[in-house]
């Protein structure tokens, strides 16, 4: 069995044949919309009312100390937090440009966000795919954290697989609420 083929066809069949076509038109006012106050999201520079503010350039990521319960998050926010993701992964796996969450430049544009979006998982799908199945047996190493260092790289794809299964299927149900709910609310 070719294990490779497998991991990046469930991926790559959620991908096309579910989350992405459901991106298509996304808007600015959904991308930002909060169906709860004080969401966490993203903010130009210097806005953000989160304790922390993750990336380099004009919009930045909130962030913060773990706190129960956790805040909602807006689309923008799931979508950097997949993007940012793939962006650090690519860039400690698969020569992308040196980046990771805090240092990212996230997009202040739902059209902007899918483009980054888009590129970032395929240079992931790419990647994985190049490994072949005897790269999913080989340890995860230093650049990641080191509970994982000897872990296979086959777990670290099958949990971004999860990943991108979970928060796309929240993005999914925040523009069904959207539709419902608050496509008559304006932008904070």
């Amino acid at each position: 069995m070719d294990w490779n083929a497998e991991v990046v066809d469930q991926i790559e069949s959620h991908w096309q044949h579910q989350l992405r076509p459901r991106l298509d038109g996304l808007t600015d006012h959904e991308y930002f919309w909060q169906p709860v106050p004080d969401c966490w999201t993203i903010s130009r520079r210097g806005e953000s009312s989160a304790p922390v503010s993750l990336g380099t350039g004009e919009f930045t990521m909130d962030y913060g100390p773990t706190v129960d319960p956790e805040p909602m998050t807006t689309i923008a926010w799931r979508l950097a937090h997949l993007i940012g993701g793939f962006a650090q992964d690519n860039a400690s796996r698969f020569g992308g440009p040196p980046t990771d969450v805090a240092t990212f430049a996230y997009a202040g544009t739902a059209k902007e966000a899918l483009g980054q979006l888009d590129h970032e998982y395929g240079t992931w799908v790419q990647g994985v795919r190049s490994l072949g199945t005897e790269g999913l047996t080989q340890p995860q190493g230093p650049s990641s954290p080191p509970e994982f260092a000897d872990a296979p790289m086959a777990r670290l794809f099958l949990f971004t697989n999860v990943e991108l299964i979970h928060h796309g299927a929240e993005i999914c149900l925040l523009r069904d609420l959207y539709v419902r709910n608050g496509s008559d609310v304006s932008h904070r």
